[in-house]
């Protein structure tokens, strides 16, 4: 499967700029993507004429359009998009401002459906294609601090297990991928609200772990992108692909406490049958 044209948005670190090298170095081609498409130039050096770079602001319409427009331009189709990019308000909901939430909905679901939507349609006519949706263990458990973050990529996931279903008969393809902490530049990136005395136990730990966990992060990107590709030109890819054995080990964990207090509260759930 070589040869298949990429458009990856956030590429300017982490993984959007791993998966740019890996896909050049399996052979494709890449559309790089940034908000500030002079972060981009090392890379595109580094892709030897099969790295082509443009500006993609995920909030700005006008910027999405262009950038597919510019991918069709250079490339002629679209194969693989990765929604990469992304951001992290930090803070307890009562911490964060609705504006602060709105924020990070507008970069991390409303940004990624908008960039979806643009391509679903070339996808479709083509009659194939894979959409890559870049969301995290948060997209499925969560944790005191994150709440923004989590109802950003919990739309993401519900989004994409919906669009996955309505694409699947038109022969293109959904992987939502879903790491644990891997050692990029994310975490230095994250924005922290207000903090409040009643959190600092809740929130406030989690503000701590967060720090503590900076460049000490057990995965290594390189290899979780390469676990993406592989998962890509698997006969039978999955929906999800958990990265990290500690997105593996939290996954599974909170699993067995949904279904034990499934469990727990089946009699009383149950009667509620005519």
């Amino acid at each position: 499967m070589q040869n298949r044209v990429w458009l990856i948005t956030g590429c300017s670190s982490g993984f959007g700029r791993e998966l740019a090298l890996a896909a050049v170095a399996a052979g494709d081609r890449v559309m790089a993507t940034a908000r500030r498409p002079e972060t981009l130039t090392g890379l595109a050096e580094a892709g030897q004429g099969r790295i082509t770079t443009t500006a993609l602001d995920v909030t700005d319409p006008d910027s999405i359009a262009a950038a597919v427009e510019a991918t069709l331009a250079a490339y002629g189709r679209i194969d693989v998009l990765v929604n990469n990019a992304g951001s992290l308000v930090l803070g307890a909901v009562e911490e964060f401002t609705m504006s602060e939430l709105r924020e990070q909905l507008d970069v991390v679901f409303f940004g990624a459906a908008e960039v979806t939507k643009a391509v679903v349609p070339l996808m479709r006519t083509q009659g194939s294609g894979t959409i890559v949706q870049m969301s995290s263990i948060g997209g499925r458990k969560t944790y005191p601090a994150f709440g923004a973050y989590h109802a950003a990529k919990w739309a993401l996931e519900g989004f994409s297990e919906t669009l996955a279903t309505e694409l699947a008969p038109l022969g293109v393809r959904v992987l939502i991928v879903e790491p644990g902490a891997f050692r990029t530049e994310f975490n230095n990136n994250k924005y922290v609200t207000r903090e409040l005395p009643a959190y600092a136990e809740t929130a406030g730990a989690t503000r701590r772990f967060t720090q503590e966990l900076t460049a000490a992060e057990p995965n290594d990107p390189v290899k979780g992108v390469a676990a993406i590709l592989a998962a890509l030109d698997s006969e039978r890819p999955p929906l999800r692909l958990l990265l990290g054995g500690d997105a593996v080990d939290g996954l599974r964990e909170h699993h067995a406490a949904l279904l034990a207090e499934v469990d727990e509260w089946e009699h009383l759930s149950r009667t509620t049958a005519i």
